[in-house]
């Protein structure tokens, strides 16, 4: 929404709210019919004042309050406060907060404690996962260890998980519709024999030095 149209409608907002505070929240004499009618006048304003705070780009800059918190001069939102709501355009790209690192070198005492964001969404039937934490301490074997920090970035679509974190990328397949063994390994390819390669439908992507460039999986 255009800025200047935002800040008409705003202002407009607010009037109505001061109104219906004013002249019915605050009367003493109103019934409790009345005041719970107009009550719910006055949520509805609130929500409108929501969808109009997300389209806000804050910049008239901030004022002070009685409390020391800094308010947008246009919106009246706090800064710094964490939406409830987020606005997404139709078209075109949607952003959803903003890209997070570990920031801290302290090891915390839990993973609760360390997490930074992990937020998940169903986009168009694609799931998305960022886990964001610093390092933490857990357990394993009834042994105290350090999880080290780290971004974690995955992609869940038709039975095929990708896993994206600092050091590595994982792909994990669906094995659903087949019998897995018992046990599961890890190699190189050059580790495995070459009779078993034909069960590997992977094509390597490089360049005349041999560099790796990618892969591609056949499904």
């Amino acid at each position: 929404m255009n800025q200047k149209q935002l800040k008409e409608d705003l202002k407009k907002l607010f009037k109505s709210m001061d109104f219906v505070s004013n002249k019915f929240l605050h009367d003493k004499t109103i019934g409790e019919k009345e005041l719970q009618i107009y009550s719910n006048i006055y949520q509805q304003l609130g929500l409108a004042w929501e969808f109009l705070g997300l389209q806000c780009k804050h910049h008239e800059g901030y004022k002070k309050t009685r409390e020391k918190k800094e308010a947008c001069m246009m919106c009246g939102k706090i800064k710094g406060v964490e939406e409830s709501y987020y606005l997404l355009p139709k078209k075109g790209i949607k952003k959803l907060g903003r890209r997070l690192k570990p920031n801290s070198r302290k090891t915390f005492k839990n993973k609760n404690e360390a997490t930074l964001v992990n937020d998940t969404i169903d986009f168009h039937g694609a799931f998305v996962n960022v886990d964001v934490h610093n390092s933490y301490k857990s357990k394993l074997l009834d042994k105290e260890i350090n999880i080290a920090d780290e971004r974690i970035v995955s992609l869940k679509e038709s039975g095929v998980e990708c896993s994206v974190d600092q050091h590595m990328i994982h792909i994990k397949m669906d094995k659903s519709k087949k019998s897995p063994g018992k046990k599961v390994y890890g190699g190189f390819p050059w580790e495995i024999k070459r009779q078993h390669l034909k069960n590997f439908p992977v094509i390597f992507d490089f360049d005349e030095n041999y560099q790796f460039l990618g892969l591609s999986i056949l499904r």
